[in-house]
């Protein structure tokens, strides 16, 4: 399954004319790509948080999403990607970041300190004894939008402390910005549609500089 600071980097991609494309470029935007974010925001946020919370919780349902500010949750996925786009730069291989991210990537020390500061609005266990001792999720807010920003800061500390940051690649085509997971050792783009393309210009190029 993609995982929400994955699917939250991939926001920006190349649109097919030579520019880059960003799927959160308005508020309206936001709210409907959190739409399609549930499975990967109830991996972060369902398993550890309490039911009786889940009016805060799930801003991508229907019934919810005339409540969030779509304003603030865009302003705050905007943000939020920057720094996981800036901490992604620096897990693939040295020198080899997206192109749309090499000359103005965030300092790493405020990458990181964005993403831990928003994973910690989720919380933490604690121990409460009354009877019998029993751990407790303590959340430290309620605010829909700072838990989005929780949701994502937690996944990406997740996805770049665990396997998979071994496969994360930058696609070195020249008009692509997306990160991707390489399946194979041999695999060199994100997509056939990236290799194809590259495979025609160095044609292209061999041709003409003959």
């Amino acid at each position: 399954m993609t995982t929400l600071a994955f699917a939250l980097a991939a926001t920006i991609k190349h649109d097919g004319h030579g520019g880059i494309a960003d799927l959160l470029s308005t508020p309206e935007e936001s709210v409907a790509w959190l739409r399609e974010q549930k499975p990967p925001l109830t991996h972060v946020l369902g398993p550890v948080l309490p039911t009786d919370l889940g009016r805060f919780l799930h801003p991508i349902r229907a019934e919810i999403l005339p409540n969030l500010d779509a304003s603030r949750a865009w302003c705050e996925l905007v943000r939020m990607r920057r720094a996981v786009r800036a901490l992604f730069a620096r897990a693939v291989a040295p020198g080899a970041p997206s192109k749309v991210d090499a000359d103005r990537l965030m300092e790493l020390d405020d990458a990181l300190r964005m993403v831990n500061d928003a994973a910690g609005r989720l919380g933490t266990t604690r121990l409460e004894w009354v009877d019998e001792p029993r751990l407790r999720w303590a959340y430290q807010t309620e605010d829909p939008v700072e838990l989005l920003a929780g949701a994502v800061g937690r996944s990406a500390i997740e996805f770049l402390s665990g396997p998979d940051r071994e496969r994360l690649r930058a696609c070195p085509a020249a008009r692509c910005v997306k990160y991707f997971l390489q399946d194979d050792p041999r695999q060199t783009w994100c997509s056939p549609a990236c290799g194809n393309r590259e495979r025609v210009n160095r044609h292209y190029r061999k041709r003409t500089a003959g």
